[in-house]
Parts: structure tokens; sequence; C-alpha cells
């Protein structure tokens, strides 16, 4: 029987602000779900790395039966990810120490991107309790979509991948094309890759009145919005959403007073840096193109004003070289929010293309701004489309992922327990 739960997300917090360099969709994905078991009645440890030494060691604040456990690990700074790798050790020791410390016992241990994989190895060493994983983003996919080397993940990231492939009693892939793609970039076992799709806070996420919904935000009752949610990086092809927007410009002159192009996203953190650097090239070339008018930078913001944003929005433009789910998408849809998405990974799944939204080739400049201008001009358009977004969204609340997680964790211990109870861990 499940009881309890070890989440491992090494190097990024569920309670950190979304929108920085390392915060994102798996912050939401663990977030959120180790909530909702917790609601089902299993107790969820989520270990994270402590960034920040005035911050509790122990946190509740994703309610009953839920626990943010931060342990120190390297620096108690945000800290570049990749370099984390030499800390694991530590981390494990402390989760390790937690454990004894507080007489507990996990039943599974779900681990999320590749380094919590490494952790989870040495943890089911030490515990003899079965590994589920999940990658979130692939380090082959995001090589392959790469502009250059200076883009390119760690070779000693795809090397953890595959080894976290090898040894993960089971693999939790968000759509078919990323279970294949474990199969055909790491020579992973299919058998063993369950697809279970990201869910989406229906709670939180759900349609607000447009007009109301500017009025909270301040916006311009009149005002069209166009929307990107995400991290600053060039993996999110916002320069291609800018060039689009050079693009139709000219065919409205008075734009600039009837719409506004919202990004949302970047935060202090690790990685900062890389971040300001992208911010700076995406603000040049606004400059370039003339869209200073047009186009606002307002960082990130939480979920709880996000919901205001999708809801005040005419579409969503997801322009992404590369998206393992998107759940942006979802959560816009969810919000009665029609969806224009690049064609790539999970995007092609979770945006339903002329029945939720547009799905366009990745990096098409003119066939983006044909399905902006079309969404623009039929207000009966976005509204269908935005109706069947939310249908469709319906499908993915969280109670429904999470027992379908859940059921996935009851198997994975049944056939766990067999080789258990030979060794006497019964």
């Amino acid at each position: 029987m499940i009881r309890r739960v070890a989440m491992i997300s090494v190097h990024t917090c569920p309670l950190a602000t979304l929108g920085g360099k390392e915060t994102g969709g798996m912050n939401v994905y663990v977030r959120d779900l180790s909530r909702e078991l917790g609601r089902q009645g299993i107790a969820v440890d989520c270990f994270t790395r402590s960034q920040n030494p005035q911050v509790p060691r122990i946190r509740p604040d994703l309610g009953p039966n839920v626990r943010v456990i931060h342990l120190p690990a390297g620096p108690e700074a945000p800290y570049d990810k990749n370099l984390l790798v030499h800390y694991l050790s530590e981390f494990v020791d402390g989760v390790l120490a937690f454990a004894r410390h507080e007489r507990v016992h996990y039943d599974i241990i779900h681990s999320h991107y590749w380094l919590s994989g490494l952790v989870a190895r040495d943890l089911r060493r030490a515990w003899g309790v079965p590994v589920v994983h999940m990658f979130h983003t692939l380090g082959q996919m995001k090589n392959s979509v790469a502009a250059g080397p200076h883009e390119y993940e760690p070779q000693q990231r795809i090397e953890g991948e595959a080894e976290v492939m090898a040894f993960a009693d089971r693999l939790v892939a968000a759509t078919p094309l990323e279970r294949a793609q474990m199969v055909w970039l790491y020579g992973a076992e299919a058998g063993k890759i369950s697809v279970v799709p990201c869910g989406v806070d229906l709670e939180l996420f759900s349609p607000v009145p447009q007009q109301e919904a500017k009025r909270v935000l301040g916006l311009p009752l009149e005002q069209c919005v166009i929307l990107f949610v995400g991290r600053i990086e060039p993996l999110k092809g916002i320069e291609t959403l800018l060039r689009a927007i050079a693009l139709l410009a000219p065919e409205m002159p008075c734009w600039p007073e009837s719409l506004a192009v919202i990004i949302i996203g970047g935060a202090p953190g690790a990685g900062i840096e890389q971040v300001n650097a992208e911010l700076a090239r995406l603000e040049r070339l606004r400059a370039e193109l003339g869209l200073e008018k047009l186009v606002a930078f307002l960082g990130a913001r939480d979920q709880d004003t996000l919901v205001y944003y999708y809801s005040a929005a005419e579409l969503v433009v997801m322009p992404s070289r590369y998206e393992s789910f998107g759940m942006v998408a979802l959560e816009a849809m969810a919000c009665g929010t029609p969806v224009v998405a690049s064609k790539v990974g999970g995007l092609a799944f979770t945006v339903q293309d002329g029945q939720t939204g547009f799905l366009v080739p990745e990096g098409d400049v003119e066939a983006l701004a044909a399905k902006i201008r079309l969404l623009l001009k039929d207000r009966d358009l976005r509204h269908r489309l935005g109706e069947q977004a939310i249908q469709w969204a319906r499908g993915y609340g969280w109670p429904t992922i999470a027992r379908q997680i859940l059921n996935l964790y009851r198997q994975v211990w049944s056939a766990a327990r067999p080789a258990a109870v030979a060794c006497g861990r019964s």
C-alpha cells in the first residue's frame, strides 16, 4: 500500500516564483501533483535544495499531508544547475538523515529531472524502494534544436539521463512522442515507460470575464492583448513572436493604441546573467523592429495573477522550438483563451489544431503572423475556440492526473514487493 512518497526536485523548489531561469512547468507539476496526492490521503515529502538559509527547512505550504523540505547542498544561494552534480552526495546524505530523524519510511521515490534521478538512484540503494522518474525535458531534444554549441546541454546531462532511464523502475512521459524519444534517442525500454499527461489546476485556472480581468490588471478595456508566458530563453522562440508582430503592425497603424503584446517571464535567480543577456537581446530586437509601443516585458508574475492575464488576452502565443508538454497552453485553454503554438513536442498534443487554437511550423514567422491575424479579426472564431478549449482542459484536472500517477505507484510498488520480501524488507 502506498502511504508516503519521497518527491525529489533537487535544483528547483516547487514553492519558487515562476518565470525565472530555472522555474517553470516542472515547479508547477511537482507542486500541484504533491498537493493533490496530499488531498487524496498520501503523505508527500518534497525534497529540494536550500537556496536561502533564512527559509525554514520544513514548510507545510502545500496543504495537508505535504511538506517541502529544504536541504543544504552546495552554496545556499541560486546556483548553476549544471554544477550541482558535485553536491548530490551531500543532498542524498541530507535526505537519509531527515528520514532517520523523522523515523519515516517511503514506499515510492518520485524524482524529477536527471539530477534528481541520480539522487533517487542512491536513495533506492539505501531504502530498497522503487523509483518513478519524470524528466520534463530531454537534453538530446534540446540539443537537436539548439542554435549552436553555446546552447548545447552538457554531455554529463545526456549520460545522466541515459543512466536514469536504465535503472528507474518506471519512467513517466507526458506524451506518446516523449515516450518514443526516450526509446529512439536513449535506447530506453519501452515497456517501462508510462504516458501520463501533465495536469492543470481547474480551481485556479478558470475563465474570468475579459473586461473584469482587464480592470483587475489595469489594462485599457478596449485594448486587444496578445500574451506570452514562459522563461526568457532562446528555446521559447520569443524572437519569432516579435518578428510576426512586426509583419502585422503596418497593416493597422492604430495598433499602438488598440493592441498590446505582453511578455511575462524572467526573475532573479539561478542563471540570471543568461536571462538578462537574452532579455537585452530581445529588447534590442524590439527597438530595431519599431515595436517599443506594442511590446511590453513585464517580468515574472505569480499564478494567482496569471489567471487574469490569460483571461484578458485574445490569444496566447507559444512559439517554442521545443516543449515536452506545454503547461502554459493548458492553463490558457482552461481560462477559455485560444493558443497559437509551434507544432513541436508536447504542444502538438496539448493544442488541438483548429479546435482549441492553431499549430504552426516552428520558426515560421509568416505562418504565425497569419494565425494571429485571423484570431484578432474574428471574434466569433476566438469565442468558439475558447469554449472548446475549456472543455478540452477539463480532462486534465489534477484530481484525474494524480489518480493516474497513484495507480502507477501502486503498480510499481506491487511489482517490486516480491523482491523486497525475498530480501527481508517486508
